[in-house]
């Protein structure tokens, strides 16, 4: 075994260190908000980085789920897309109040322009953008989506990548996710956010 063997591992966790340190001084006391459509990877991405960073992480829809004591299918099916909305905005205000803090949003709350508004006022957003084949690999495996209820769910969501991605665009960052492991795309999303000023 050579010595180069023995030191690399360390020197990564170093590097590790130093980049989370970074980033988290970028991002001060705004939060980090993760943006994008569903089956991004914002929840499971948010939550490692906000492990990282050792900062509190939230899912904005399990906010909703709990405060309504109803699930996200069951708000939409019970008051529509328009009163749930208004109940995402209310909710991600309430988040975004004090900082910092990571908030994984569903795929529509970005593109609700006050909500939108809230998120450009103290945070820094993050796109997960990710081709649609990455997105219906994983969105196919589950049936909690009211949005793809439809009789053709990959061309919905083909259809909302055209009308929402544009509009994504307009976040502080952006990061292509795939099928790569977590971690790369952790460290991608730390390094975006150490190169942005407080």
């Amino acid at each position: 075994m050579m010595m180069s063997d023995l030191v690399e591992p360390k020197a990564a966790g170093l590097m590790a260190a130093g980049l989370a340190e970074r980033a988290k001084a970028a991002l001060g006391r705004r939060n980090l908000v993760f943006v994008g459509l569903m089956g991004a990877g914002k929840s499971a991405v948010g939550r490692l980085v906000a492990s990282t960073l050792n900062i509190n992480f939230i899912d904005s829809d399990h906010e909703i789920e709990r405060v309504s004591r109803m699930s996200v299918s069951e708000l939409f099916a019970a008051y529509g897309e328009t009163e749930f909305r208004a109940l995402e905005t209310r909710v991600i205000r309430r988040l975004l109040r004090s900082g910092p803090r990571v908030v994984s949003t569903g795929g529509g709350a970005y593109i609700n322009e006050e909500t939108r508004r809230l998120i450009k006022k103290n945070s820094v957003s993050v796109w997960l953008d990710a081709d649609l084949d990455v997105l219906w690999e994983r969105v196919s495996k589950r049936d909690g989506r009211p949005l793809l209820k439809t009789d053709n769910p990959k061309q919905t969501l083909e259809n909302l990548m055209r009308v929402r991605y544009p509009i994504y665009a307009e976040a502080d960052l952006r990061v292509k996710t795939r099928d790569v492991k977590k971690d790369v795309i952790v460290e991608e999303v730390l390094t975006a956010l150490a190169a942005t000023k407080a």
